[in-house]
């Protein structure tokens, strides 16, 4: 069994620019040099979508069902990528391949772009792809993956599915952001929101997992439908984990055993405190370290992952 990376190697400074390669209208650049305009209806009214996939040891995780949510997010929005699916694969792993990055974090957005009379009508837009490769970070710092996260439980509401589908990926981030503030303000490392009857549903960036007697359970309502939550629960059959898609009280996740919580920024990240109290132990649990040992186990398995050709690029 491979042991839990903690990303410490490609934890990169806050401070400064990432490596990498960025891709826009037919060119790719030094991502420090790819711009937007700021008429671009993604810029002015968080009109677009994206979706994020990691490269990991030069191999692609899941991006098979990164870009099947990406192409139903913007089936959502009803926006249209100027090419095809089979193009935005070879420009992903364009952009990885001339970064030379062996661990990446990828992006892919496309936006409902500009209309040439400035025109309110979002149907006169010209829809932009863009997309880059940056060095590979976490949600966590290298320390917190071995302690576990702290949260502290929001009593900010996550928008409300009836106002707008969490599950098409998107920039709509201020609840979020909110709540970043709230977490740092009581010294916990990120919020967990609740929706308008108060049960838990996500952070930023992340979905919860809960573990009580050898039981996992994770939020099912007001939430994106992360790819690490789907290959979680996909792993949980094979370890013979029961889990359920439910509601979870914050209640619940006071009293759990364990908890964690998913990402493709980071994989499966431990969730230790939360309103200052200990999840469990404090620590990071057992049931948390197996499904994390089997989750990065996947990675070199050519179901799961695909080769990135550097020479190709």
């Amino acid at each position: 069994m491979s042991q839990r990376p903690t990303l410490s190697t490609s934890y990169r400074d806050p401070h400064t620019y990432p490596p990498g390669v960025a891709y826009a209208d037919g060119q790719y650049f030094d991502v420090r040099e790819a711009k937007v305009s700021i008429l671009d209806w993604g810029f002015l009214r968080s009109d677009a979508t994206y979706d994020v996939v990691h490269v990991w040891d030069g191999r692609f995780f899941r991006l098979d069902r990164h870009l099947d949510r990406f192409f139903a997010s913007m089936e959502g929005l009803r926006l249209s990528a100027p090419c095809s699916r089979e193009e935005i694969v070879r420009i992903l792993h364009n952009c990885v391949a001339l970064s030379g990055l062996k661990r990446a974090y990828v992006e892919v957005v496309c936006t409902r772009g500009t209309s040439p009379t400035f025109s309110r009508d979002p149907r006169h837009a010209e829809n932009r792809l863009m997309a880059f490769a940056v060095a590979l970070g976490s949600i966590a710092r290298p320390e917190q993956m071995l302690r576990g996260l702290h949260a502290v439980v929001s009593d900010r509401v996550r928008i409300p599915p009836n106002s707008f589908d969490p599950t098409i990926k998107n920039y709509q981030w201020l609840d979020m952001v909110c709540g970043l503030f709230e977490a740092y303000d009581t010294d916990c490392d990120v919020p967990l929101l609740r929706d308008r009857d108060g049960n838990l549903t996500e952070g930023p960036g992340f979905n919860l997992f809960v573990v009580n007697g050898g039981k996992l359970a994770t939020p099912d309502d007001g939430v994106l439908e992360g790819i690490t939550r789907e290959t979680v629960i996909a792993l949980c059959a094979p370890e013979g984990l029961p889990v359920e898609e439910r509601k979870v009280t914050a209640r619940e996740l006071m009293d759990a055993d364990e908890a964690f919580v998913t990402s493709t920024a980071g994989g499966i990240i431990p969730l230790t405190r939360t309103n200052d109290q200990a999840i469990g132990t404090g620590k990071p649990g057992p049931i948390t370290m197996r499904l994390t040992s089997a989750y990065w186990d996947r990675h070199t398995s050519p179901e799961w992952s695909e080769a990135i050709d550097y020479s190709a690029a």
